[in-house]
């Protein structure tokens, strides 16, 4: 979760909130790519978590990091709680579980997005590694329960811990216990947004597939191949989902606002001052009519939070935000990025990629969705394997990259970023299969030697 937006402008209308969205629009020209990753941070000597304070806790490393990058400070009271960088739009902040997440800035190419990756990751080890601080890159915490992750200083997140058990069985997992890697893409029309929208919906079973790597829980196996993604679909079916109504004709930006408009809110903002106002609606809140804050007007800082507490398969903000992939190790990060821009930024790839899913119905995705996270690559759609999807994919995204023609200093454009995602689909195994294989075989049933395999 990105930093929160400070823009008090009062919000009259809902008018208003559909322009914010139509803002977002950019010329081709203009498109770039952002990459988020979330990490977990562990104590190199025991595999434990890592507190917030301490002399070689969270706030330690932020602090390391600060002095070291020259960031400015995302403060909450007085704790850091992240930092942001002033001139290139990157930002570091915490999960509420001390997951550790860069936030990439806005990049014309993968070969920026991988060297932003490669330099941070540097960049925390140097800080971390004195701090006896490893990074674990795996999408379900393998042994910690909801009681060991310690609780990050963060108001929203206080909100969110009491909330979430009203709503779902899995949402406090879901905020201390998960991570995963997110690729941000840019559409030029509505019309554009509404066909990537509808197209990376379809097919983000398929990023769910290739990246599935949360297969333990409590030491042992889970039962699944991305539990991150099987707790999605118990966490708050309100702000979550594959949202069929995106299909349906009329769809667009005002469709956005409206769904936007009647999922319960998390919080407002005034201040440094998190107000809770769980449960509340924003139509109540852009009306002046807010029950337990009466008086109160909707801001665009409200609405920016607001929709960036909305935790569907893809989310829309002024850019698209795919959702459905668990965290990897280092090469799957940039390799996110390449699938989807490959598939965005080429019209003969986002063509065919819309001809591959557009006759199939809400329950075909809906069942894709809610199989993909026990079966991988063995859930099927119309008696097609999402292997041979996840294939064909592979190919219009790399067809894509190669129209793109983005180069390199040594003249390789993007398209080999996509061989580790190449590789899995080569052999037809998740990675959370190959931890599985190692788990049962090498490891003797002990999830210990993923921390050292899987750390970055």
């Amino acid at each position: 979760m990105a930093r929160d937006q400070i823009d008090m402008t009062p919000v009259e209308s809902r008018d208003e909130l559909v322009a914010w969205f139509s803002a977002g629009s950019k010329p081709r020209e203009a498109f770039r790519i952002g990459t988020e990753h979330e990490k977990f941070p562990f104590r190199l000597s025991d595999h434990s978590t890592v507190p917030y304070a301490g002399a070689r806790g969270i706030q330690a490393l932020l602090n390391g990091m600060r002095h070291l990058l020259g960031w400015e400070p995302i403060m909450e009271g007085d704790n850091i709680i992240g930092m942001f960088d002033v001139t290139g739009g990157g930002a570091i902040s915490l999960e509420p579980g001390g997951q550790f997440e860069l936030s990439g800035a806005p990049l014309e190419t993968i070969h920026q997005t991988s060297a932003e990756l490669n330099a941070h990751l540097a960049q925390v080890h140097e800080i971390a590694a004195p701090l006896g601080i490893g990074f674990l890159g795996l999408g379900m915490a393998p042994t910690w329960t909801r009681e060991d992750v310690p609780k990050m200083p963060k108001g929203r997140y206080r909100i969110m811990t009491e909330y979430m058990p009203k709503v779902g069985t899995l949402g406090l997992d879901m905020m201390y216990r998960t991570c995963t890697v997110q690729t941000n893409l840019d559409f030029h029309s509505e019309q554009d947004m509404v066909k990537k929208l509808r197209v990376s919906l379809a097919l983000q079973p398929v990023g769910t597939a290739l990246f599935a790597n949360s297969p333990f829980t409590h030491g042992k196996p889970n039962g699944f191949l991305s539990f991150r993604s099987q707790i999605w679909t118990d966490t708050d079916n309100r702000r979550a989902g594959m949202l069929p109504w995106v299909f349906e004709d009329g769809m667009g930006f005002e469709r956005w606002v409206d769904y936007a408009l009647d999922v319960p809110m998390y919080f407002i903002k005034r201040g440094d001052s998190y107000i809770d106002v769980s449960g509340q609606s924003f139509r109540d809140l852009l009306a002046g009519k807010l029950a337990s804050q009466p008086g109160e007007r909707a801001t665009l800082s409200d609405w920016a939070n607001h929709v960036s507490t909305i935790f569907p398969e893809v989310r829309l903000k002024r850019y698209l935000e795919m959702r459905g992939s668990d965290v990897g190790p280092r090469e799957m990060l940039p390799a996110l990025s390449a699938f989807w821009a490959g598939i965005f930024y080429d019209d003969i790839a986002l063509d065919a990629a819309w001809d591959l899913v557009k006759d199939w119905t809400a329950e075909e995705r809906q069942k894709l969705r809610d199989d993909v996270p026990r079966l991988g690559f063995k859930a099927s759609v119309r008696g097609r394997s999402l292997l041979d999807i996840s294939r064909a994919c592979l190919r219009l995204s790399y067809s894509g990259l190669a129209r793109r023609r983005r180069l390199d200093a040594t003249q390789e454009d993007e398209t080999k970023f996509l061989r580790p995602l190449e590789e899995i689909a080569a052999r037809g195994k998740t990675p959370a299969e190959a931890l599985l294989e190692q788990f049962h075989g090498p490891w003797g049933g002990s999830v210990a030697p993923v921390f050292r395999e899987n750390m970055y």
